[in-house]
């Protein structure tokens, strides 16, 4: 269950010949979803029937359905292509955040204008695992910007956008870990009675400091 904000398909679109817009008119707002199923009824009912009760609903507003591994593939190439199309259109300030699921329009909400606030002219390209929170919250350097200049607000932009998270009782990482680029940041979300059970897991399991040295602990 993938979500994808205009902009990511836009930059898509702009860097794939192959990329086709999926549906007849532009939408703030995209999701993403695959269905599987071991049960033998078809899925195709169960999808129809999802699909008109979000429209219904007033959730969604126009929808298409692949009718072949070709076309699944040209869908979800759209959302794989994300993080390149990035590449290929300037600066952009990259996090791994998640928040509970339920909080997710909320946070991106929030973070939208402290992410303008710290970058004039800043877009938010939020994209990612809708189904668990997982958001990958990048922010593009606006068209035609100095692509050096942008990229020195890093630390700032992290800062603001961690302090959203962390106001929705989420955290700084998800599926990337914390690694060597936010190992400093541990002491601020990270209380010292975790930090001193966390290193002393560490010395348990590692006694001799052999195995990944000095990359988070």
């Amino acid at each position: 269950f993938e979500l994808m904000p205009r902009l990511a398909l836009d930059l898509v679109l702009g860097s794939l010949p192959q990329a086709r817009d999926p549906l007849a008119a532009p939408h703030p707002w995209y999701v993403l979803v695959e269905l599987a199923s071991a049960d033998d009824g078809p899925l195709a009912d169960a999808l129809s029937a999802l699909l008109g009760g979000a429209i219904e609903d007033g959730i969604a507003i126009d929808a298409t359905v692949a009718a072949s591994f070709a076309q699944a593939e040209a869908l979800w190439l759209l959302r794989e292509s994300v993080s390149d199309a990035q590449k290929r259109h300037g600066g952009s300030i990259k996090h791994d955040i998640s928040v509970p699921v339920a909080s997710v329009p909320a946070f991106l909400a929030a973070v939208a204008p402290v992410v303008q606030r710290v970058g004039s002219g800043a877009r938010l390209c939020a994209f990612g695992h809708l189904g668990d929170g997982n958001i990958h919250c990048n922010v593009q350097q606006s068209e035609g910007a100095d692509t050096a200049a942008f990229l020195a607000l890093w630390e700032e932009m992290n800062a603001a956008v961690h302090a959203v998270a962390t106001s929705f009782e989420g955290s700084i990482s998800a599926e990337h870990g914390i690694g060597q680029m936010k190992r400093d940041l541990l002491p601020g979300v990270k209380d010292p009675v975790m930090l001193a059970t966390m290193r002393a897991i560490k010395r348990s399991l590692d006694p001799l400091g052999i195995l990944n040295p000095g990359k988070v602990l």
